[in-house]
């Protein structure tokens, strides 16, 4: 949002030494994004991102992010004359957000460039918008999820998964054969159970008129969703069904809301605690075969979560880049000041590494859906890394940008307090970080291929870097069989961490390899950032990060 230049007359003061928001392009001012993208993705990614990036970055568009924030959802439980309606009004400007995300088509450009670097674009929309409001990227994220689930129910009418490819957004009330453009939720979180979905209460029940849930879901994202895949039981154990909104007959299903959180951040985007009543619901999958069901959404979730939190820690390091370019202490501009730049270019180096992370994992879900055994392999392994590194990663990084702003970062005009509110929330949401950790030792003994693909990734970039080399040494061998759940963060961190040494030491320019290598995997790593070896190449690391 542009800063107004203070008039004649008006002020009590002179302001100086101020910085102003400037305007800016998210595509065409991200080097990096466009370099890696240039390294692993087909041309056209770049060419069709970069009209979002334009919008992202108008004043316009920033200031809808700040009025989502401030004006969350409300819930209208009945009408005046005692009715229940159970909905959640949004202000204009989160639908103004999800009209721009969906007619980009970030929901649905997975599955209409299959194989093709669909997958690359869809992360590298979201880590764009991101750096507009996060708030939309939970329906966004739902909606492109629950398409693999309902295009391989036969029973569904075809419908359903279409909808979900339609780039534009429709917000009203209505049975979703009447729309043509759909959006998903996910509820299946209960009270007694959390992550542990296998003791799941929610009974489903089988009536004249087809399939009939009853029970409590602790957590509904997005609970305006024209539909949502849930969890219940029924004889033959957890099984997967799709709840609409509206039930056949075109009245409301029985879905009730209880409340909406007042969570932490992720303010814009609506959260509920909802009872089934004897809703409707299509199953979907085996009977009993719940979690394998809808595991396949889960992954593509996983897999946003962890692109989610690189676009915020890149809209938290501009914000500190502009801020400190303009702002001058003991005679220099701050980016200026030795120490400050090397805080500066080490958040710079996180931001980088979570790009290319981000990148190949979807370059290997592209190559999965192409039929590449290698990369399908990958497929397994690398979301769950990805998801636990970069949002481990991020609040600390938040803080640190927040911190080279000083006070003025502090106070809830800047971008920067929503960004810290926000950034535990990719963590906790598709997994906590033990939860991950345990499913990347999970993949170990179940899928040895997963394993043995990473370690032909890091075989690659063998002998690329000293620290490198000493870091994959450490690693257990991929057959290993000891108990390693005692050591599960610890592995999932240093897998992490070597897969993104692997990839900037084989494409990214020495400099941005070697400090990174030498600050994340060397003999003596600081928790702390801007935390440099002597004569780092400070200057090459900033100006590749620093806007044109």
């Amino acid at each position: 949002m542009h800063d107004q230049a203070p008039r004649e007359g008006l002020a009590s003061h002179r302001v100086d030494n101020q910085p102003y928001s400037l305007p800016f392009d998210a595509f065409a001012d991200d080097a990096v994004l466009q370099f890696w993208l240039a390294h692993l993705a087909p041309a056209w990614v770049s060419c069709r991102l970069s009209l979002l990036g334009q919008d992202v970055g108008r004043a316009e568009t920033q200031r809808l992010g700040d009025e989502a924030n401030r004006h969350p959802p409300s819930l209208r439980l009945f009408d005046r004359h005692g009715r229940r309606l159970d909905v959640v009004d949004y202000h204009p400007a989160y639908h103004a957000l999800m009209r721009l995300a969906t007619t980009r088509g970030v929901h649905a450009m997975a599955w209409t460039e299959e194989g093709r670097g669909g997958h690359q674009a869809h992360v590298a929309g979201l880590y764009l918008l991101t750096q507009a409001e996060t708030g939309i990227c939970c329906p966004v994220t739902m909606t492109h999820a629950a398409y693999p689930v309902l295009r391989r129910e036969r029973s569904l009418p075809d419908w359903w998964a279409s909808g979900l490819l339609v780039e534009d957004y429709d917000s009203r009330a209505l049975p979703a054969s009447d729309k043509h453009a759909l959006t998903f939720g996910m509820a299946m979180t209960e009270k007694q159970g959390g992550s542990d979905v296998r003791t799941n209460t929610t009974r489903a029940e089988l009536g004249e008129d087809g399939w009939r849930l009853y029970g409590h879901k602790w957590f509904m994202s997005a609970p305006m969703s024209d539909a949502f895949l849930t969890l219940a039981q029924r004889d033959e154990g957890l099984s997967c069904f799709l709840v609409p909104r509206f039930a056949p007959d075109g009245e409301r299903n029985a879905i009730e809301i209880q409340r909406l959180k007042d969570k932490c951040g992720n303010r814009a985007n609506g959260s509920a605690e909802i009872e089934y009543r004897g809703a409707w619901a299509h199953p979907l999958g085996d009977p009993g075969r719940g979690i394998a069901t809808i595991l396949e959404m889960v992954q593509q979730t996983r897999l946003d979560a962890a692109s989610a939190p690189v676009g915020m820690m890149r809209q938290a390091w501009r914000e500190a880049w502009q801020h400190t370019c303009q702002r001058h202490a003991f005679g220099a501009p701050l980016a200026e000041q030795p120490v400050m730049r090397a805080v500066l270019a080490d958040l710079a180096l996180e931001v980088e590494a979570g790009v290319a992370l981000m990148l190949r994992t979807a370059q290997a879900f592209d190559g999965a859906s192409r039929g590449e055994e290698q990369e399908r392999a990958l497929a397994r392994l690398l979301p769950s890394l990805a998801k636990y590194w970069h949002n481990k990663r991020a609040p600390g990084l938040m803080a640190e940008a927040m911190e080279c702003l000083g006070g003025i970062g502090y106070v809830e005009e800047a971008p920067l307090a929503r960004l810290y509110r926000e950034a535990p929330v990719n963590s906790i949401w598709e997994g906590s970080g033990n939860v991950i950790c345990l499913d990347v030792l999970r993949v170990m003994a179940r899928h040895p291929e997963a394993m043995a693909a990473l370690y032909q990734l890091f075989e690659h970039a063998r002998g690329g870097h000293p620290d490198l080399d000493r870091a994959l040494a450490q690693l257990p061998q991929p057959q290993t069989s000891e108990d390693l759940v005692p050591r599960a963060r610890w592995l999932t961190q240093w897998l992490a961490q070597c897969t993104q040494a692997a990839l900037l030491v084989q494409h990214a320019p020495h400099e941005v390899a070697d400090t990174f290598c030498r600050t994340r995997l060397g003999r003596h790593p600081s928790p702390a950032y801007g935390v440099l070896p002597t004569a780092s190449p400070l200057d090459a690391i900033l100006h590749r990060s620093a806007p044109a």
